[in-house]
C-alpha cells in the first residue's frame, strides 16, 4: 500500500476545560488511572478525559504533543463508518443494497451467490460470513484491485450468521462512498463531520489507486478524537445543531451482531459489534491497534480519547472500570483542591524513557554498520550509521540500500527532523508522487565511550526506532513493529 497521503494542516478548535472535581472527577482517581497504567508497564502517548462536554484532564507524553496528529489505525474505521451514514442520509446508496451492484467495476461476472448477498449492512457490521479478516488474501490475489479479489472470496458461512473482523469489509466501504460520492473519503467529511467540529488537521493515508485506506490511515490530534467522541454522546449535535443524521448514532452504536466467538478473549471484545464500533462492558468505543481509543460512556456522561503503544489494550480499559468509573461523582476529598494542583503538575510533566546519555563520546565521525536483520527490524544489512557532533547535539547520517537520510539528535534534547531525502528511489509500478518527508523526532547520546544510543520517532504514528552503535556494530529495534511493514523504507515517502 502507498504512503501516499491527503493532508490538511490547520489547528483543532479546542473544548470546553473545567476542573475535575467540577464535573464530579476527584483528581485522584485520574491520578489512580495514570498509577495503574504505569503499574501494567503500558505506553500511552496521550489522555483526554472529558465529562459533562467539559476537558477535565489532558496530557501527552514527551515527545508527543497536543498539536501533534496521531495514526488512529482501526479507529479510522469509526469514520468511514460515519462517512457511510451521511452518503445514505442523502440518498446516495441505501444500507441493504448489495456490495456487487454498488460496485459493478470491481465485482466479477461469476460471482459466488454468497457474495452476490452482500450489503452495506453486511459490511458495517462485519457479518459477511467469513470466519477470518480477509484483507490479506484479497491483495494477494489482486494487489491492483484488492476490493474486487475481496468480492471473489466466498464466506465460509452464511451470510448474516457470524462476525469476524475483517478490514476488507471497511476498504469496501470506503471504496463505495468514494465511488458513489466523487470525493475523496477526508474531503467528503470535511464540511459534513470535521469543519462543524473545528477538527483542522487531519490526514487519511491512500492506496496506490488514490482511495483512503478506510480501514486505516487517518491522522488526527487527541482532541479530535475526544470531539467526535463528544459529538457521538450528544447523538449526533454540535451546539445545538444537528451535525449526524438523525437516528445514526443509535443504529452504527448499537449491537447488531454477537462477537464471543472466544471464551479466552478479551471480554471488552466480546460484547458485540455496531456498525465499526465495539460494544464494552460500559458504553461503546471505536479503537485501533496499540490503544488508539474513543471511549464513549453514555451512562455516565463520559468521554475517554487516547493514544498508545501498547500489546494489552485491554489493560487499558480494566483500568478505566476499576478506578475511574466507580470514583466519579463521589463527594470531594478535604484537599481535593491540592490533589487538582498535584494532577495538573504531573499531566504537564509526562514523558517517555529516555536514552540516558553520559559521556562525551569521540570529537570525529563514528560510522557503525548493521551485520544481520533478525525479524520484524527496520533496518537491512549494510546500512550504516554516522555519527558526527554538532555542537551539544549530533548529525545522524543514515544510509539504507535506497537512500541516504540526515537528522538532528537532541542531546538530553528531542529535535525534529525529517526523513525524506531520497537517492535515485523510485516508487514501482504504482507512480504515486512523493507527499513530503516524513517527520520524526530524535533524542540519543553517547551512553559509553563506545556506544551510541538514539531513539527516532515517527512522530506522527505509535512507533520508534532504537538504534544502538556499539565499536563498529549498529542495532536497530522498533518499540513495536508497525502493521503497514517492519522496514524503515516503507514508511518514507516515495
Amino acid at each position: 500500500m502507498s504512503e501516499t497521503t491527503t493532508t490538511t494542516t490547520t489547528t483543532t478548535t479546542r473544548l470546553l476545560r473545567a476542573r475535575p472535581a467540577d464535573v464530579g472527577i476527584p483528581a485522584a482517581a485520574v491520578d489512580a488511572v495514570l498509577d495503574g497504567w504505569e503499574a501494567r508497564g503500558l505506553e500511552l502517548h496521550s489522555l483526554m478525559v472529558v465529562r459533562h462536554g467539559h476537558v477535565a484532564a489532558e496530557g501527552w507524553w514527551t515527545p508527543y504533543s497536543a498539536d501533534r496528529i496521531h495514526l488512529l489505525y482501526s479507529l479510522s474505521k469509526s469514520f468511514t463508518s460515519t462517512a457511510v451514514g451521511f452518503a445514505v442520509a442523502e440518498g446516495r446508496f441505501r444500507l441493504d443494497d448489495r456490495v456487487v451492484d454498488l460496485l459493478p467495476d470491481h465485482a466479477p461476472d461469476d460471482v459466488d451467490p454468497s457474495v452476490a448477498q452482500l450489503t452495506v449492512h453486511h459490511l458495517l457490521s462485519m457479518s459477511t460470513g467469513h470466519r477470518e479478516d480477509t484483507l490479506e488474501r484479497a491483495h494477494r490475489l489482486d494487489a491492483d484491485d484488492p476490493v474486487g479479489a475481496f468480492l471473489r472470496i466466498p464466506p465460509e458461512e452464511p451470510v448474516g450468521s457470524r462476525h469476524a473482523y475483517n478490514n476488507a469489509t471497511t476498504y469496501a466501504l470506503a471504496t463505495i462512498v468514494e465511488e458513489r460520492t466523487g470525493q475523496p473519503l477526508l474531503a467528503y467529511l470535511r464540511p459534513r463531520l470535521l469543519d462543524p467540529l473545528g477538527i483542522g488537521a487531519a490526514r487519511w493515508d491512500i492506496d496506490g489507486h488514490g482511495v483512503a485506506l478506510g480501514f486505516t490511515g487517518l491522522h488526527l490530534q487527541t482532541e479530535s478524537i475526544a470531539s467526535f467522541g463528544q459529538l457521538l454522546l450528544q447523538d449526533g449535535q454540535w451546539n445545538g445543531q444537528r451535525i449526524l443524521p438523525d437516528g445514526w448514532v443509535g443504529l452504527a452504536t448499537r449491537k447488531h451482531i454477537d462477537n464471543d466467538n472466544d471464551p479466552n478473549g478479551p471480554l471488552d471484545w466480546r460484547q458485540g459489534y455496531g456498525y465499526q464500533y465495539w460494544m464494552a462492558r460500559h458504553g461503546f468505543r471505536g479503537d485501533g491497534a496499540h490503544g488508539q481509543f474513543c471511549i464513549v460512556v453514555p451512562e455516565a456522561d463520559l468521554v475517554v480519547a487516547t493514544t498508545a503503544r501498547v500489546d494489552d489494550m485491554q489493560a487499558i480499559l480494566d483500568v478505566l472500570w476499576e478506578r475511574l468509573l466507580p470514583a466519579l461523582d463521589r463527594t470531594p476529598a478535604d484537599d481535593e483542591e491540592a490533589a487538582s494542583a498535584r494532577l495538573a503538575a504531573r499531566l504537564e510533566a509526562l514523558v517517555l524513557p529516555v536514552v540516558e546519555a553520559g559521556h562525551e563520546g569521540p570529537d570525529g565521525p563514528r560510522t557503525f554498520v548493521v551485520e544481520e536483520r533478525g525479524a520484524d527490524q527496520p533496518l537491512a544489512p549494510g546500512t550504516e550509521l554516522t555519527v558526527i557532533r554538532d555542537g551539544a547535539d549530533h548529525l545522524l547520517s543514515l544510509r539504507l540500500p535506497s537512500a541516504e537520510l540526515a537528522v538532528l539528535c537532541g542531546h538530553d534534547r528531542w529535535t525534529e527532523g525529517l526523513l525524506g531525502q531520497a537517492s535515485g528511489v523510485s516508487r514501482g509500478s504504482r507512480g504515486a508522487p512523493p507527499v513530503g518527508p516524513t517527520p520524526v523526532v530524535c533524542r540519543g547520546g553517547w551512553t559509553a565511550p563506545d556506544t551510541f544510543e538514539a531513539d527516532l520517532v515517527l512522530i506522527e504514528t505509535p512507533h520508534r526506532i532504537r538504534m544502538r552503535g556499539n565499536g563498529s556494530r549498529l542495532e536497530a529495534w522498533w518499540n513495536a513493529p508497525p502493521l503497514s511493514g517492519a522496514a524503515l523504507e516503507a514508511h518514507l515517502p516515495w
